[in-house]
């Protein structure tokens, strides 16, 4: 992941951890942040740790966040949980994939894992957040994200009516740049993905229990 996004990883990040297969929310997820060294114009990658869902700077508890794990891109700019983040806390989730749920005729729900049909990873467009808790002003703050979603798109053949933001690779530096400040610039980027860009697959609901964390999650199944 360092070598594809470019990235070197933070001190925090164990480059030998166990990989997921079930990522949940409030879970521990890797971002790509950027920073620009004073007097350069390059940008700095960096791989860190965060907890997934938001906790805004001005939250009451880190429990704001157990709600705040994805953002609509059409609100996202406006609504007072993310629009601070997006002006200049942007970061980049990178995943092999992800699942979504389909409601099938005789109503039972089928999960399908999607991955990217070039086989490269998911760079999703993520917004990041430090919390410091007023009752432990000692404490190292919390640093959290969230991942923004957008509608549809044709790939998503009518499994689900949301998907997250994928972003391409040469559009990393616009987003990951603190210093942009220009709206219809990085909303720009908020759009489903292209016909052709996402591939799927059925899977066992066994990844319906988050205790259920193995590689045979992704392998396909008779739907």
């Amino acid at each position: 992941m360092a070598k594809y996004f470019q990235a070197t990883l933070g001190n925090e990040v164990d480059p030998e951890q166990r990989p997921s297969w079930n990522v949940a929310p409030t879970t521990t997820v890797l971002g790509v942040e950027a920073h620009r060294t004073e007097g350069s114009e390059d940008l700095t990658r960096t791989i860190d740790s965060f907890k997934w869902g938001l906790v805004p700077s001005w939250a009451k508890d880190a429990s704001t966040g157990n709600r705040l794990f994805n953002a609509r891109g059409e609100t996202v700019t406006t609504k007072p949980s993310f629009r601070s983040a997006f002006k200049a806390r942007r970061l980049i989730v990178p995943a092999d994939g992800f699942y979504e749920w389909h409601r099938q005729s005789d109503g039972s729900k089928q999960p399908h894992y999607f991955t990217r049909s070039d086989g490269e990873p998911f760079g999703f467009a993520g917004l990041y957040e430090r919390w410091w808790d007023k009752e432990a002003p000692d404490a190292p703050p919390l640093t959290s994200c969230t991942i923004i979603t957008t509608e549809a798109g044709p790939d998503m053949d009518g499994i689900h009516d949301r998907m997250p933001v994928i972003l391409n690779p040469d559009t990393f530096d616009i987003w990951l740049d603190p210093d942009i400040e220009e709206t219809s610039e990085l909303t720009a980027l908020l759009r489903p993905a292209p016909d052709g860009t996402v591939a799927h697959r059925p899977v066992d609901g066994r990844v319906g229990n988050v205790r259920n964390n193995d590689a045979e999650l992704i392998n396909p199944v008779d739907s």
